[in-house]
């Protein structure tokens, strides 16, 4: 049995998030093959279906001292940093993003997004409705609903990986188990190869072995709800034997340059590896709840920017130099902005009206900077777009229609997205 447990990071509301995966053939656990049991429903297969990576900044980044600064604010709005000119004429972005400066051409920011809610639950950032909606309708995730619609087609890769272990955000929902992800953080990922000694025809022997076990528990099981091994449970058995996704999370492959590149962004490269390999969704974040800025906002924020900007700078450019500009897109946001006025402890409190989401790829339109706040960057001032809205674009970049719907427990059809105008100035 293989338990993979995510990190754990505490938040300003006292939420600790550390949860774990089990993924074991004998357990009663949620399995691998549980989560590959649904995708054999894709019909076709695309020459190269795009991918997503999902970068949660948890805790909320301020968006004034990021991507949309006021310099003639008043001090105690404009706070400690000054804009930079970015390689696109006219857009200016903070001081602490240097490198992303540099290649603005290949970003583009939304700077009027209404966040789902104020506070620092994932729902929102995760599948685009609020967590007292997720909780009565179990709205999946957006990186299982690509699980969903994709079938996963290759055996050998899974098609949704949380590198930011897993959280009941994260999860499926209504669309089963099948299509919550794998996560291949923290202790385990070892357990993604043969066991030492083990060869192939072996682990074939012990598939058998565990049809003859899982067909006595089907006989067993009265309710029917216990799943025989078939072409599924295979599938896991595949995934394991081929390494594909072991390949991919075995950073000592990469080139030495590339690794030092990445130093202490690790979770960057793997991702641009996972997405090489054929993974769907790929959902990671950057130095726990680190953007939780109450307090010491500006320290805190010279800690937390440089190695975001390197880590977004690197992979950008990685995913252009691989010729994978147009086949993968790139989202980073927090749960919600930060407010305009510096409290007394140096810090800017959650704001609920508005925030900053970065794009990059996927075919979407690049080199812009889309909407406004106001001069306290306290209010939209022009194009005001939700989050949903936002992903409803990711969706179509993807292929995937945001009015497509799927039956929930009760049988109820559910949109994948309410709210699903798109971002028309990225289209």
């Amino acid at each position: 049995m293989l338990t993979l447990f995510g990190k754990k990071h505490t938040l300003c509301d006292g939420i600790t998030r550390r949860n774990f995966l089990k993924i074991g053939a004998f357990g009663a656990g949620l399995t691998l093959a549980d989560m590959l049991r649904a995708n054999a429903a894709a019909n076709g297969k695309a020459s190269r279906p795009k991918s997503v990576i999902m970068v949660w900044q948890c805790g909320g980044p301020p968006h004034q001292d990021t991507y949309d600064l006021k310099p003639d604010a008043p001090a105690e709005i404009r706070g400690e940093f000054q804009p930079i000119a970015t390689n696109v004429p006219g857009i200016q972005i903070s001081e602490y993003y240097p490198l992303q400066a540099k290649i603005f051409d290949k970003l583009a920011v939304i700077r009027s997004v209404r966040p789902v809610d104020g506070g620092h639950s994932d729902w929102g950032v995760s599948t685009g409705y609020n967590e007292e909606s997720n909780k009565r309708e179990h709205h999946p995730s957006l990186g299982s609903v690509i699980s969903k619609v994709r079938g996963g087609s290759n055996a050998d890769v899974p098609p949704y990986v949380s590198l930011r272990g897993t959280t009941p955000a994260l999860q499926a929902g209504y669309l089963g188990v099948a299509h919550n992800p794998f996560t291949p953080s923290g202790p385990g990922i070892e357990n993604l190869r043969l066991a030492r000694g083990v060869e192939a025809p072996q682990l074939d022997d012990r598939r058998h072995l565990l049809s003859s076990f899982d067909t006595l528990r089907r006989d067993l099981d009265s309710s029917g709800s216990m799943s025989a091994l078939d072409a599924h449970n295979a599938r896991a058995f595949d995934m394991i034997a081929s390494g594909a996704v072991r390949n991919a999370l075995d950073l000592s492959r990469e080139p030495q340059a590339g690794r030092d590149r990445y130093k202490g962004i690790e979770g960057f490269l793997t991702a641009r590896r996972l997405v090489e390999a054929g993974v769907g969704c790929i959902t990671l974040c950057l130095g726990g709840s680190i953007w939780d800025t109450h307090s010491n906002n500006f320290p805190t924020l010279k800690q937390a920017m440089p190695p975001l900007d390197r880590a977004l700078f690197h992979l950008i450019n990685d995913l252009h130099d691989r010729g994978l500009q147009d086949d993968v897109i790139t989202v980073a946001c927090g749960e919600f902005g930060r407010t305009p006025r510096i409290n007394k402890e140096g810090g800017r409190d959650h704001h609920g009206s508005v925030m900053s989401v970065l794009v990059a790829g996927g075919g979407l339109k690049m080199g812009q900077v889309i909407g406004s706040t106001d001069a306290r960057a306290e209010r939209i001032k022009d194009r005001p777009y939700s989050l949903p809205q936002v992903y409803s674009t990711v969706y179509r970049a993807l292929g995937i229609d945001p009015s497509q719907t799927f039956p929930n427990a009760a049988g109820r059809p559910m949109y994948i997205l309410d709210d699903r105008d798109p971002v028309t100035e990225l289209l």
